[in-house]
């Protein structure tokens, strides 16, 4: 049965060090699997790597490099943290930015598994920049924000075609290390190459916002509306489109006239908010980035955890989806135990027959489509 709980952990750490390094012991073994399962020691090598992110995001290598060491400089570890041409990764998501007079807000839905989330919220100075957001991928990001106040978050572009290019997550940690405004955010996105699509909405503290589709290969399209689900404009038909309710989530973004301050609550509520956590897709959380303030909050149904760049706390929060309940704290884990994602056996579902049973009024628990 599909786990119905997840512990979110807020962690501080300025340069790399233990706390990340007790993470990557944690959670290696099972994003190896994944990596493994996927094809990923088939991919480029680790110097082929590295200099593929000395070429695009320079100003990464040092982090990049001191992240390899903690994680004990093993060669298929420099190849998945490099995350260039790495296996295909899918999600959900609906993001929408807005602004109106002195205000601005960007918040996003994270749809996917209960089983297939980090649950982690890391702060970080890794280039003297203070960035924080949800990690992927051990130093990606899916959303965040830094302290000139930019914000930024992904939502999966519907296709699961691949190119040249780097993983969304970190392409998105370049964005937040770099930055300070939208504008120059979209200069990166346009000139740094997604291996997969992807949507991209981002806001900053003067009140622009925008949306983008990234091309797999390289290629960047701006959308007129800063909201963003899982399909692009280009006319492809996206994978598990009535599965994921692509099209009915954003006809509701585009019909929205909510005022910022009250944008999450409709992220709140259906149709935005999902939850068939047993099927794979349910909001695991509203993430609410407030480029202003330099702050964010995540919601559930009944609690909130706010946060800031300037007073950030370290903490725990355990979600029980099947009962909609908080708990502050939770249960305590020695450093390196805890649950982890299984990537390996996440790599192995069946997508295509998830979606074809839910069109068919069928919904079966995720594991249903695990290989026996």
């Amino acid at each position: 049965m599909t786990n119905m709980s997840l512990t979110f952990d807020a962690v501080t750490e300025a340069t790399p060090g233990p706390k990340w390094q007790a993470r990557w012991n944690r959670s290696w073994p099972a994003y190896k699997a994944w990596f493994l399962s996927r094809g990923g020691d088939s991919g480029p090598s680790a110097p082929d790597c590295r200099a593929a992110l000395v070429r695009h995001m320079p100003e990464l290598a040092p982090v990049y490099d001191r992240l390899v060491s903690l994680a004990g400089g093993d060669d298929r570890a420099a190849r998945f943290l490099s995350t260039w041409c790495p296996p295909r990764y899918l999600g959900g998501c609906s993001l929408a930015a807005m602004a109106r007079g002195k205000a601005v807000r960007l918040v996003r839905n994270y749809d996917l598994s209960p089983d297939l989330n980090e649950g982690l919220l890391l702060r970080t100075e890794w280039t003297g920049r203070a960035v924080m957001g949800m990690v992927e991928f051990l130093w990606g990001l899916s959303d965040g924000i830094n302290d000139a106040g930019l914000s930024v978050a992904l939502a999966y572009g519907g296709r699961s075609g691949t190119g040249t290019g780097f993983g969304i997550t970190t392409i998105l940690r370049y964005v937040l290390e770099t930055c300070e405004t939208v504008d120059q955010a979209l200069a990166v996105l346009n000139r740094v190459p997604s291996h997969m699509a992807y949507n991209i909405v981002l806001a900053d503290a003067s009140g622009a916002t925008a949306s983008v589709e990234l091309s797999p290969g390289g290629g960047m399209r701006r959308m007129p509306s800063a909201i963003a689900t899982n399909h692009q404009s280009d006319g492809s038909m996206p994978d598990r489109a009535p599965f994921t309710r692509t099209y009915e989530r954003h006809r509701h973004l585009r019909s929205l006239d909510a005022a910022p301050v009250t944008l999450s609550g409709q992220f709140l509520r259906a149709p935005l908010h999902q939850d068939r956590y047993a099927e794979g897709f349910g909001t695991l959380f509203t993430a609410e980035y407030d480029p202003q303030q330099r702050a964010m909050c995540l919601h559930w149904q009944d609690a909130r955890w706010d946060q800031t760049l300037d007073a950030f706390s370290e903490g725990r929060r355990t979600v029980d989806y099947a009962t909609a309940k908080v708990m502050e704290g939770g249960p305590e884990t020695p450093v390196g135990t805890g649950r982890t994602p299984d990537w390996g056996r996440a790599a192995q579902i069946d997508w295509q027959a998830v979606a074809r049973d839910y069109a068919e009024g069928r919904g079966r628990d995720i594991h249903c489509y695990l290989p026996h």
